[in-house]
């Protein structure tokens, strides 16, 4: 075995850092048009994620592609600008566009945005469940990709632990705050068994596709859509096992309806009293539950005062999405406070492998040392040399080659006034007396 530097105890320790970057763009620096361009259709995320890596040469890549925010996560020393500049030229725009959109973080700085990010606290709405699956499909994708490993790996398993607390500890996503989980939220009030329950939606937006979403996550009996045009209720059918109508059809099937939940952007009425009571004599007055989440209103206001029919506006669901919103900002702080203590906590197992690293490298070294040392020994007694001779050897050429290299180090510091250093010496080896005490 080769022996070490005989002047010196020498080791190389690359300290560990996570040369963590992140790019983004979100519903809060831009708008839907601007965010719609730097959006990645699912099939084609592995695909970028290769040509990220190859263009910036970045270790690592994850890509986080949502309707709310397009976020790029990298591992490398990374040159400001690079990713912004191949992220406007992988999806064709001018970096101009961009100008003042976007935004860079780096190390601690993104850990934390990744955190709120996981955790809700980032969302359009606060606390929002859904962004946490997505987050995890995304690390699935790039890990699949091969485009994950040691440094992204470890760090969404440690924030999809510190989710986990936030989630359990703190009341962050318990109460619903859109309108349309409200409006369901509030069925379930009236209704005990939602399996033996019909629903009519009218209108086939967005809001009438997250009250069906919600719907079928409760196990709704039916649903039946209304829609203007046949085509798009036909659309949003399929994609909760229901049926499509047209709108001039609801006389036809609302005596059916035991809910009627109503979101359309017209200008008049879809609803009015004369076919709601025409429904209930029908029903034989078996009661309507019925939402009508429409500004305008759809509902003609004179179907409340009908016996047998429960009708709430926005406005009556405005007060329950306040109270809980309020409820959830609470809950952000003390989830602010669980994101923290995993900060730290992530920052404290760096420095822990650190000093892993070091000590591995300082005991290589030594260990070179005694196995050199070792070598000339077992040479002499091969020789002939007295035992006792090669012993005393042995355990001279071990103290001084140990005690070399920080003897001269210790020297310097004294010449130099570095107190800190010789403090340290005494604290590192226990050292009783001298100036270290």
């Amino acid at each position: 075995m080769a022996a070490p530097d005989s002047d010196n105890l020498h080791f190389t320790v690359i300290c560990p850092r996570m040369n963590l970057f992140l790019l983004g763009i979100n519903h809060l620096t831009a708008p839907v048009d601007l965010r719609e361009k730097l959006a990645f259709a699912p099939e084609t995320v592995p695909g970028a994620l290769a040509a990220a890596s190859e263009a910036t040469g970045a270790a690592e890549v994850m890509i986080l592609s949502t309707c709310n925010r397009t976020e790029i996560y990298a591992v490398g020393d990374l040159p400001d600008g690079c990713m912004r500049q191949w992220l406007a030229g992988y999806q064709g725009l001018d970096e101009d566009e961009l100008a003042g959109r976007l935004y860079e973080l780096r190390d601690r700085d993104a850990l934390l945005h990744m955190m709120k990010v996981a955790s809700g606290l980032d969302s359009l709405v606060l606390g929002e469940p859904q962004i946490l699956g997505q987050v995890k499909s995304a690390y699935a994708v790039a890990r699949d990709a091969g485009t994950v490993s040691s440094v992204l790996n470890q760090t969404f398993q440690h924030i999809f632990s510190v989710v986990k607390r936030v989630r359990s500890e703190t009341a962050i996503g318990q109460n619903p705050v859109s309108v349309a989980y409200a409006a369901v939220n509030l069925s379930t009030q009236i209704f005990s068994d939602l399996k033996k329950v019909n629903a009519l939606l009218i209108g086939a937006g967005e809001t009438v596709e997250l009250v069906a979403q919600h719907l079928r996550q409760k196990n709704i009996g039916s649903i039946t859509v209304a829609n203007r045009t046949l085509n798009r209720a036909a659309d949003l059918a399929r994609n909760f096992n229901a049926q499509a109508i047209l709108l001039s059809d609801i006389p036809e099937h609302l005596h059916k309806a035991d809910m009627v939940i109503s979101s359309t952007a017209s200008q008049l009425p879809i609803l009015g009293k004369g076919a709601v009571e025409s429904a209930l004599r029908r029903r034989r007055h078996r009661p309507m539950f019925m939402v009508d989440i429409a500004v305008p209103r759809d509902i003609e206001p004179e179907v409340d005062k009908l016996d047998d029919v429960y009708l709430y506006t926005v406005d009556d669901l405005k007060e329950v999405i306040e109270e809980n919103l309020r409820s959830r900002e609470s809950a952000a702080s003390q989830a602010e406070q669980i994101i923290r203590e995993g900060l730290d906590a992530w920052q404290k197992q760096l420095r822990t492998l650190n000093a892993v690293g070091t000590i591995r490298a300082f005991r290589q070294s030594v260990e070179e040392i005694r196995d050199a040392e070792l070598d000339k020994a077992i040479h002499a007694l091969q020789r002939g040399q007295a035992p006792e001779e090669v012993l005393s050897s042995l355990a001279r050429g071990l103290t001084n080659k140990l005690l070399h290299t920080p003897t001269l180090r210790l020297k310097q510091a004294g010449e130099e006034g570095r107190e800190d250093h010789i403090r340290l010496a005494h604290e590192l080896f226990d050292l009783k007396g001298g100036n270290g005490d």
